[in-house]
């Protein structure tokens, strides 16, 4: 008995079931907290995974905070301006901390 029509089959499967996991990634939505330290604010934003940074900092212009010369923070790591949401392994629920860059 041949297995390798069978493995084939199998392959095919994943590979399509990766395909489906990439393609609803894009829908996926994570609600997280943002704290502003210096005003004792706790504003919520809906972000998606591929979001950066940059992005949430416009969501928080949206929303009238103005977030120039701060940075954020997870899990007491600082994060980069660049860097994804799914990079720095935020989770839905999750809290950021936004507080002053003292420089």
């Amino acid at each position: 008995m041949c297995l390798l029509p069978a493995l084939a089959a199998a392959s095919l499967k994943v590979g399509e079931m990766e395909t489906l996991r990439r393609s609803l990634s894009r829908w996926k939505r994570y609600h997280i907290k943002v704290h502003v330290a210096e005003d004792d604010v706790l504003l919520p934003l809906t972000v998606r995974p591929t979001d950066n940074m940059m992005d949430l900092r416009a969501y928080l212009v949206r929303e009238g905070v103005t977030s120039w010369k701060k940075t954020f923070h997870y899990n007491a790591r600082q994060l980069g301006e660049h860097e994804t949401v799914k990079e720095a392994k935020i989770q839905n629920g999750s809290v950021l901390l936004l507080i002053s860059d003292e420089r």
